[in-house]
């Protein structure tokens, strides 16, 4: 539930939160090139989705931060949502702690940003729930120390993202609908990267404004060789579909949500199983107003 942080001036603070963790998709994603310390210079769209996981915040007042649902492989102290708790109680040295529920629906190693999205949401969340009050900039600067990713769902619009995914520049995109295919395939994303045939050297925009359809994923074709699985969801979603992020979830855009679903029907009796699912993109992060 999204409400306001006290229904009152006498009202006792919140005690507990549930709010929305959206998964994302890249429109694009080029690799610019390579930096000194191995990591790679990007450049991708970012949008979110309105479908994703489900976060339940409980405040604490003993200072302790614990996970009150299992992440099947992921231990807690690995688990992002956590670590972004510990990360805001260290950065501010707030008093309190809380208990982490995640519901998950995004599936890992999808390129969807599932875990980075839940510890944006919980960095956001806690900003009311623990009373702090600060600024999107320091929730911002927090997130980029937690992952690559994390810093697009706290800047809370759709965005250009370049660097390694820390410089963020708000773009405004049409409304649309998007048929998500997800062959149920877990990609490192570190195995991508790390392939040795990887295009490294993708000209960099040199606007904000792009055309429906431009650019591509420079991520697809090294991730496709190693999961053909892959490639089969490509193929069933038709000539339109690319992958999002280093994989291995597929998707394509529609105008109209009739549009996406029947087109996503076609491709999962194509791909037999995947998982399907029809979402539209969102102009705005749900949490937006909390920082």
């Amino acid at each position: 539930m999204l409400t306001s942080r006290r229904a009152g001036n006498d009202a006792p603070p919140r005690r507990s939160l549930t709010v929305p963790a959206p998964a994302k998709i890249n429109l694009f994603l080029h690799v610019t090139g390579r930096r000194a310390d191995g990591y790679h210079e990007l450049e991708s769209l970012f949008v979110a989705l309105d479908f994703g996981d489900t976060v339940t915040l409980a405040r604490r007042d003993d200072g302790a931060i614990q996970r009150t649902s299992d992440l099947p492989g992921v231990p807690a102290a690995a688990d992002l949502a956590v670590r972004a708790a510990q990360a805001l109680q260290r950065d501010t040295g707030s008093a309190f702690g809380v208990d982490i529920g995640v519901t998950k629906r995004i599936p890992e190693g999808a390129g969807l940003g599932g875990g980075s999205s839940d510890a944006a949401s919980v960095l956001l969340a806690l900003n009311r729930l623990w009373d702090l009050d600060l600024p999107r900039a320091a929730l911002l600067r927090i997130g980029r120390s937690l992952g690559a990713d994390v810093p697009f769902f706290v800047f809370g619009r759709p965005a250009i993202a370049r660097g390694i995914g820390e410089r963020l520049t708000p773009v405004s995109l049409p409304p649309a609908w998007i048929a998500l295919v997800s062959p149920g395939v877990k990609v490192p994303t570190s195995t991508i990267f790390a392939a040795p045939e990887l295009t490294r050297d993708t000209p960099s925009a040199k606007m904000d404004v792009f055309s429906e359809g431009y650019g591509r994923n420079d991520l697809q074709a090294v991730a496709v060789a190693r999961f053909p699985d892959i490639g089969v969801a490509l193929a069933a979603l038709g000539q339109q579909a690319r992958m999002t992020g280093s994989g291995s979830s597929v998707f394509a855009v529609f105008a109209t949500e009739a549009e996406a679903t029947a087109a996503l029907a076609e491709a999962v009796q194509a791909a037999p199983g995947s998982r399907g699912i029809v979402a539209r993109t969102l102009a705005r992060h749900p949490l937006a107003a909390f920082a």
